[in-house]
């Protein structure tokens, strides 16, 4: 082995353990179970404004992040919590998905798939990074709308992240693996096991 190639093997070591630590502080910076909640406030798919502070410490607060709207992983984890929805109101909680999709998009979203409740757009990202989802480089998609191909772009692309926030105004429960279909089940479950404790 020559030096330089030596030096070139140590070189992509260290590139390699800069990433990775990179990463794990990525992670750990965002909010944990027991934090306190930003405020912050986004615009819905109808174009009116929403405000954290309307909800927050009045009712169980389910905000999802998710990476963009009418793609097949984020229509089934926002159908669930539709079909759910109403076990969800039963337990005291409302329901907000999050994404970095334009207004537009999120109106086709919620008006193809009949979603019962908001979605905000977070355009720049600034909302996921609060709370420290990853936050990526956003695309587009086409889809046929009514006969029409429409394309929806995002300026960001968060990751599919799912918290609950208690009246208290804290986080209660954190998922960073989150099974898009299953999502609606997995929090009604941890609502319970919560309200139980």
């Amino acid at each position: 082995m020559t030096m330089s190639s030596v030096i070139r093997s140590i070189g992509l070591i260290l590139i390699m353990f800069v990433v990775m630590s990179h990463s794990v502080n990525a992670q750990d910076s965002g909010l944990q179970i027991g934090d306190v909640v930003p405020e912050f406030e986004a615009i819905t798919a109808e174009g009116e404004q929403w405000h954290s502070s309307d909800f927050v410490g009045k009712s169980i607060l389910v905000l999802y992040f998710y990476p963009a709207a009418m793609t097949g992983g984020c229509t089934a984890q926002a159908c669930s919590f539709r079909d759910n929805r109403s076990q969800l109101l039963d337990l005291g909680a409302e329901v907000v998905g999050i994404s970095g999709d334009e207004i537009n998009n999120l109106r086709i979203f919620k008006n193809t798939n009949n979603l019962n409740f908001p979605l905000l757009s977070d355009p720049e990202g600034n909302i996921a990074r609060s709370f420290g989802v990853p936050v990526r480089d956003g695309g587009s998609i086409t889809r046929e709308v009514d006969g029409e191909e429409v394309e929806l772009r995002r300026s960001v692309t968060t990751a599919r992240w799912t918290f609950i926030i208690g009246r208290d105004g804290t986080i209660l429960y954190k998922d960073t693996e989150v099974d898009a279909e299953g999502d609606s089940e997995a929090v009604i479950a941890a609502i319970r096991q919560l309200s139980s404790n």
